[in-house]
């Protein structure tokens, strides 16, 4: 009676151990991935593409995204670069074609030539390496608002004109990529002469805005008739508000371009699911990437809202060689804050 009484005894005491060892076989089955995406803010805001993306991504493949907002794509490089050897995102998004020599040279980043890049064309293929892929683009520009403007500047020596005195909302190179783009639009026109036109246009400059959203902000409550923006910009207006007041210029020596990239963190633990995003971002979610950033989808088969017609076409597209960029943008900083200074 004893020695069954023993065995019955050592029989309940297995089960848990029966029960935890078969739990924990069966856990990578049930556990859900989970991949970390550092972007930059505004893809993050609410009024960003990240609350669209996130939530559909998560439901057609069941990977959950814990989405970060880790600034601006300068930035996001250095939050890589600190955490390289424990990395903590398996995707980044928003580095521009301005710091691809940064990231390539980095080795932050690990090469992925997505299945939806036969869907882009070829001139928005800013990286050879694909170790950033383009998502969307677009091209910067002057808007001007028709209610108080009549006939608008054409070039960036129009904006040098005294009958614009006080009359530019323009960004901090600094701290903004916006303005970081108009003070390379103004090298890639003038060249090593650029500073003369920064110290010739100050007297029309009303403010220097830290960022684009605060600056264009100024602009639509009426501080100033003239911003610093992208040619896509009147679509916002058309799309959400019905209005064509703000119109975009496109400039007669053309105007910067910008395209902005996604690519997969070099040691991510989860490859595959990372390469499932950046899928899904090059194809499933462009139109909401458009609609959202008010930017051109890379994607070529994506049709876009009528709104997207009243932005202007540039007949040219300008962009400097990353690797110049790259060399010279801190004395192009110091030698603008010593100009704009004075």
């Amino acid at each position: 009676m004893k020695k069954h009484y023993v065995w019955l005894v050592l029989a309940v005491l297995l089960i848990p151990v029966a029960l935890f060892a078969q739990a924990n076989m069966e856990k990578p089955e049930t556990s859900q991935r989970i991949i970390t995406v550092y972007a930059y803010d505004s893809f993050v805001s609410e009024w960003g593409p990240g609350p669209l993306v996130v939530p559909a991504f998560e439901e057609k493949t069941g990977i959950k995204v814990n989405l970060v907002s880790a600034g601006n794509g300068g930035e996001l490089l250095s939050r890589l670069e600190l955490e390289k050897h424990n990395p903590q995102a398996d995707v980044v998004v928003g580095i521009s074609n301005e710091l691809l020599h940064e990231s390539v040279s980095s080795g932050l980043l690990q090469p992925y030539a997505s299945p939806a890049l036969a869907d882009i064309p070829e001139f928005l293929h800013f990286d050879p390496t694909y170790s950033l892929v383009p998502f969307d683009y677009g091209n910067y520009a002057f808007v001007y608002d028709t209610q108080k403007i009549s006939d608008p500047p054409r070039s960036l020596d129009d904006l040098l004109d005294p009958r614009w005195n006080r009359s530019l909302i323009l960004m901090d190179p600094r701290t903004s990529s916006v303005g970081m783009g108009l003070l390379e639009w103004t090298i890639a026109v003038y060249g090593d002469s650029y500073l003369q036109w920064w110290e010739a246009v100050k007297p029309n400059v009303l403010t220097i805005a830290e960022g684009w959203s605060s600056g264009y902000g100024l602009f639509t409550e009426g501080e100033a008739p003239l911003v610093i923006s992208y040619t896509t910009s009147p679509v916002y207006h058309v799309l959400y508000e019905e209005s064509d007041r703000y119109q975009a210029m496109v400039f007669d020596g053309g105007n910067m371009a910008v395209i902005e990239g996604a690519g997969i963190v070099k040691d991510t633990k989860e490859l595959e699911a990372a390469q499932q995003f950046i899928d899904f971002l090059l194809t499933d979610v462009q139109v909401d990437i458009a609609t959202a950033n008010i930017m051109y989808p890379t994607n070529s088969t994506v049709d876009l809202p009528a709104a997207f017609e009243s932005a202007p076409k540039p007949a040219r597209s300008i962009m400097l060689e990353s690797e110049v960029i790259a060399k010279y943008r801190d004395s192009w900083l110091t030698d603008w804050v010593e100009v704009m200074s004075k």
